[in-house]
């Protein structure tokens, strides 16, 4: 059989400013890059195992786990292929078909997709709608009021931390206090927040908390973090009946090779770039203020922001792709002459974006192209 030359090349990070806020937190050190390589094949981190992935002593995935719980101030930690098989897994060892969980309007789509694949109902938490989308704590306390009121058991409350749409950065505390009062346990997703911000679990009053290496944890991925309290471990991360030293949430083992190896490698520099997260916010205080200074141009979500992930509502660009020749794919082809990529061919009535890890120079220098480019093209805004 002839098979196509499927040789990949991809220079984005190397060759541009890449604004995409799926990639900003997922960028590699040099020290994980090197890690990358050294186990690139397959079960690489396999050779000492004894059967259980999370007490492998070389590499020190033991050692990495408690470090990583540590970290977020959690009681135990697991790796797992994402933040979605993490949500999988605590619905599945918690859940039973037909059960209800309640989570927010701004969840992201995988906490759906783990609840369907559980045959579990589904109760939404309404933001409060435009132009800000907060989820509020009142609104969870009077939803599972109204679910007991009705006779209806909750089985887990659900919270999208940072949420992917609009970057709003919820009260995780007080919604797992609500949580807790009622007597239902509480899972927090972290993939926008975990290794970006500082993340303590116990002070969020969390039971289960998950993360995304490859999101937001600078680790090449797939892979996530789960973390769970004491008192829900056993019930976690319960073995199997016929391979006693296998976790059954686990599916035996979870991340082997190169996505473990890079996060192992980039926690320190995670430890290290969290703790400058007011720097991070700053810089994209100091974006959107740029950014608004167009006119036309207004960030959508809670104001001012908590994090580094932005929506902003473009009607000004867009009225420039009205009259434009290339329509919408100019903004794209603008950005791009400038190096600047990570917002979509054809999209220029909304966008969203990250400057997180960029220096100072590089954040004004996308701005300054954004106002260029408005510049250049604002007479076929009239």
């Amino acid at each position: 059989m002839k098979c196509q030359d499927y040789s990949l090349n991809r220079q984005t990070e190397r060759n541009n400013l890449n604004l995409n806020p799926l990639q900003r937190g997922g960028v590699l050190p040099p020290e994980s890059r090197e890690a990358l390589y050294e186990f690139s094949d397959g079960y690489s981190v396999c050779d000492y195992c004894s059967g259980r992935l999370d007490e492998i002593p070389k590499p020190s995935i033991d050692s990495f786990l408690e470090d990583m719980a540590r970290f977020i101030n959690v009681d135990q930690v697991r790796t797992v292929h994402g933040a979605r098989e993490g949500k999988f897994a605590v619905m599945h060892a918690l859940c039973q078909p037909g059960d209800t969980v309640v989570m927010d309007g701004n969840a992201h789509y995988t906490s759906h997709l783990a609840a369907e694949r559980n045959n579990l109902n589904i109760v939404e938490v309404p933001s409060t709608g435009e132009p800000e989308y907060r989820i509020d704590p009142v609104a969870y306390q009077e939803v599972l009021d109204n679910l007991d009121d009705q006779g209806e058991d909750v089985s887990l409350v659900l919270l999208t931390h940072v949420d992917g749409d609009y970057g709003n950065l919820t009260d995780a505390r007080a919604i797992g206090k609500i949580a807790h009062d009622a007597g239902i346990p509480f899972l927090l997703n972290c993939a926008y927040s975990m290794g970006r911000m500082p993340i303590d679990a116990k002070n969020l009053n969390t039971d289960f908390i998950v993360g995304s290496g490859h999101k937001s944890m600078a680790a090449s991925g797939p892979i996530g973090i789960l973390g769970v309290k004491e008192e829900w471990a056993d019930l976690i991360f319960k073995r199997s009946g016929r391979h006693q030293v296998k976790e059954l949430e686990m599916m035996g083992c979870t991340s082997r090779g190169a996505p473990i190896a890079t996060l192992m490698a980039s926690l320190p520099y995670i430890i290290d770039r969290v703790s400058k997260w007011d720097v991070e916010l700053q810089k994209t205080l100091y974006f959107v203020s740029e950014m608004e200074k167009i006119g036309g141009v207004k960030q959508i979500g809670v104001r001012p922001t908590q994090h580094d992930l932005v929506r902003f509502e473009t009607p000004f660009f867009h009225s420039i792709a009205d009259k434009h020749p290339r329509k919408g794919f100019y903004l794209y082809e603008e950005l791009k002459k400038k190096k600047i990529v990570g917002i979509k061919r054809g999209q220029t009535q909304w966008f969203k974006c990250s400057v997180y890890g960029f220096s100072q120079e590089q954040v004004h220098y996308i701005a300054h192209s954004f106002a260029e480019i408005a510049s250049n093209f604002r007479k076929m805004a009239d």
